[in-house]
This record gives C-alpha cells, sequence and structure tokens, in this order.
C-alpha cells in the first residue's frame, strides 16, 4: 500500500455495523436493507462498499438488523439487534449503542444500508479526522456542501470510539435520538465530502427507483460474497 493511503488507525482496531434495523414507513414499512437494487439487496451494495475501501479491510463488519435475521445471516456477517435495550425501532442512534456494546476493538465505523455509492475513502477520510482533530478528538461524521453553501450534515456515516458508549447510553436514556445533538456534545469532527450525491439513499421507492437506473452506481458491488 502507498504511503499516501497508509490507514491513520490501524485497520485491526477498527470494526464496521451496517445500519439496517429501521422500520422503513417512507417505503411502505418494508425492511429496506433487502430491497433488491440491480438485483441485489441494498445491504449487500453497502457491505461491498465497504469491501472496497481504499484503506483496505476493516478487522470485522456486522449488520444491525431487527427483523428478517435470517436473511441477513444468510449474506455471511454478525448480525446484532438494538430492539431488546430500547424497544422497537428506535433509530440509527440505538444501532450505534449496540455496535458501541459488541465492538471489539477502540474504534466503530457505522453506515447505512441504504446509501450504496457512499465514497470509497470515507474510512480512510474519516480516521484521518479522527487522528487530525482537536486532542482527544473521538468522533468523526460525514457532510457535504449544498449549492448555497450550508453544509449537510450525514451523521449516520460516523467513525467512533469504544469510550464514547456511556454518553451515548446516557442521551438515549434521556429520551433523545437526535444524532447530531449528541455529536455536537462530543466535539464531532465534519468531514466535508465533495459529491453529495454520492451519499444518495433511498428511503422512497421513488428513490430506490432513482438509483436503479442511475448511472455508475456501486462499483464493485459483486466483490466479497455480498
Amino acid at each position: 500500500m502507498p504511503a499516501s493511503l497508509a490507514p491513520p488507525i490501524h485497520l485491526l482496531n477498527v470494526s464496521a455495523l451496517v445500519l439496517a434495523g429501521g422500520q422503513g414507513m417512507r417505503m411502505g414499512g418494508v425492511d429496506k436493507g433487502l430491497q433488491l437494487l440491480r438485483g441485489k439487496p441494498l445491504v449487500s451494495h453497502a457491505l461491498a462498499r465497504l469491501n472496497n475501501q481504499t484503506c483496505g479491510a476493516l478487522a470485522h463488519v456486522a449488520i444491525s438488523a431487527n427483523r428478517n435475521i435470517e436473511q441477513y445471516q444468510s449474506l455471511g456477517f454478525e448480525v446484532v439487534s438494538d430492539v431488546q435495550d430500547w424497544g422497537d425501532y428506535q433509530g440509527p442512534m440505538a444501532g450505534f449503542h449496540v455496535g458501541l456494546q459488541r465492538c471489539a476493538t477502540d474504534y466503530l465505523l457505522c453506515v447505512p444500508c441504504d446509501a450504496p455509492q457512499f465514497p470509497l475513502d470515507l474510512v480512510q477520510r474519516l480516521m484521518q479526522a479522527v487522528v487530525d482533530g482537536a486532542p482527544d478528538c473521538k468522533l468523526a461524521m460525514a457532510a457535504t456542501t449544498a449549492p448555497d453553501g450550508r453544509l449537510v450534515r450525514q451523521p449516520v456515516f460516523a467513525l467512533m470510539h469504544r469510550s464514547l458508549a456511556p454518553s451515548l447510553e446516557a442521551f438515549l436514556n434521556a429520551g433523545e435520538r437526535k444524532i447530531a445533538a449528541w455529536a455536537h456534545n462530543q466535539g464531532v469532527a465534519w468531514v466535508v465530502f465533495e459529491h453529495e450525491g454520492d451519499f444518495a439513499n433511498a428511503n422512497t421507492a421513488s428513490e430506490l427507483a432513482s438509483l436503479e437506473v442511475g448511472a455508475g452506481v456501486v462499483a464493485g458491488a459483486g466483490v466479497g460474497g455480498v
């Protein structure tokens, strides 16, 4: 690996979790991670993007899901659920929590299951932000810039240190669910990516259809048995 691409944090010290535990209400209540895009489940595209990151393969990859567990397990990855901790469908923060509770490495990377073309340098740049951030920086999240210059936060794309688990649990216990509010309290480093379209996701059937016909979706989606 060229020195310029050497990961700022050792890859054996980073695990990943694909968040697929939502209700999919804006898509009629379907399990979004299992909806097909170009013949493969959305979650498989996310797994392939992780497998093709410029920094290399991560130590461990798991899926957070709350239904159709056997179908997710059939993809060959560990599957964890967050409903036993917080009740049904408490959003991505609950996924963060179960990921940190199960994480055997110092860092956890989270990505959603419904954004099949996130950047291949996502992990590299989030790790670099943690290393280059303020002293004791423990959290980096993705963002893009709107045409009017406004920062568009993409907080479900996050790299976090497992020592953040207690603050996250306290936040959830207080009934809070807004990721950006919790992140602000942790001194998050926002990493601005150039192409907002790289974070396009499928919240609705029409958005999934748009991804289906879009050009250049998901390079390498068939790699690694996903």
